[in-house]
């Protein structure tokens, strides 16, 4: 069923589901953007739908709904230690379709993971509603569609805000009751089917990956990055974490252990005691990052690949290095490779055009 309500309604319901749920959307922070005088947009907590940034694409994914920045996991003593309770309300994620599909790729790691599934992911994962927003045709810097995220069927609503009206699908009975006595209309959710980036993913064998962890590219993308994490810090896939025993000052026996984010991308991620570390170099955690988005958890799950297609660490970059295109080009070197492995001189599309 599909519903048309204007703006005064749509906010009576939010009211009603406020009362049941925990809503989070994308919000506008006036003046707290990366540059001057710029705008940010991040998840939070909303009661009304003038709140929702609709028709912008949000600069942080909403993956700290669910899994935290700083997350205490449990408190400790001398003697004893007590789990962290988690919270008891449901949750309802205004997200689109590459974010909600990013969840899933964080449900194999965290849920599917043999006997080792994550207690603390699950117990704020299964309180998890969707509203699907419409992504207005997507944004510049977006390549979902190349990574088969343009679609998803996991979700409860699907929005689509007008300037005088809203209209929603309803995916899910249980919602049907906050729509009594309200006007049906024939909305059905539209799919973006092409973006303005198109990603040619590479095709990688396992016996090309030491071949292609020495190839030049690593080094030309490795002057350029600067380790800072803001990529991984705005994915919505990523998942590293470290923990931390934080003791307080009170009491030094006494304290808690947290889950903190991480990133494969700064220098000391994989640094071990005696200063040693696997990844020295900007190059080689670039590479570690970008092969692990496009053939590692594929590799592993045996399922999609774990990179979205959203373009958040294309926006976010200080560096401008557009994912999207290292994807293409690595591809293109990936083909050079595979050809010259069979004797043959390749000659790409570009040079020959």
């Amino acid at each position: 069923m599909a519903f048309s309500l204007n703006y005064q309604k749509i906010d009576d319901i939010l009211a009603k589901l406020s009362s049941d749920y925990d809503i989070y959307a994308p919000v506008r922070l006036v003046g707290e953007g990366k540059f001057s005088a710029t705008d940010r947009i991040q998840y939070d907590k909303i009661t009304r739908a003038e709140q929702i940034v609709y028709n912008e694409k949000s600069d942080f994914s909403p993956r700290e709904i669910i899994s935290p920045i700083t997350q205490t996991l449990f408190y400790f003593t001398e003697n004893e230690f007590i789990e962290n309770l988690p919270e008891s309300r449901s949750i309802i994620i205004f997200a689109r379709p590459c974010d909600i599909n990013a969840f899933k790729r964080l449900d194999k790691i965290f849920l599917e993971n043999g006997d080792f599934a994550d207690s603390y992911y699950k117990s704020r994962r299964d309180k998890v509603h969707f509203a699907l927003l419409d992504c207005k045709g997507g944004w510049e810097s977006c390549f979902c569609v190349s990574m088969g995220t343009n679609k998803t069927s996991d979700y409860s609503l699907a929005v689509n805000f007008n300037s005088k009206t809203v209209e929603i699908e309803v995916n899910d009975s249980s919602f049907n009751k906050y729509f009594n006595d309200i006007k049906q209309c024939s909305y059905q959710y539209n799919f973006v089917k092409k973006n303005k980036i198109e990603v040619e993913l590479p095709e990688i064998r396992p016996e090309q990956i030491e071949k292609i962890s020495d190839l030049q590219i690593w080094q030309e993308y490795g002057q350029r990055c600067k380790s800072c994490g803001s990529c991984t810090a705005v994915c919505p896939s990523c998942s590293c974490f470290t923990t931390r025993d934080i003791s307080y000052k009170e009491n030094k026996k006494a304290g808690e252990r947290r889950r903190v984010w991480a990133s494969c991308l700064h220098p000391d991620f994989t640094e071990m005691a005696g200063g040693h570390s696997y990844r020295e170099t900007a190059a080689a955690r670039i590479r570690f990052r970008t092969l692990h988005k496009i053939y590692d958890y594929k590799k592993r799950f045996d399922t999609v690949n774990m990179c979205v297609g959203c373009g958040r660490c294309t926006d976010t970059c200080t560096q401008l290095i557009s994912f999207a295109t290292l994807l293409n080009r690595l591809s293109q070197e990936i083909k050079k490779l595979s050809v010259l492995e069979e004797g043959v001189e390749y000659v790409s599309k570009s040079s020959s055009s």
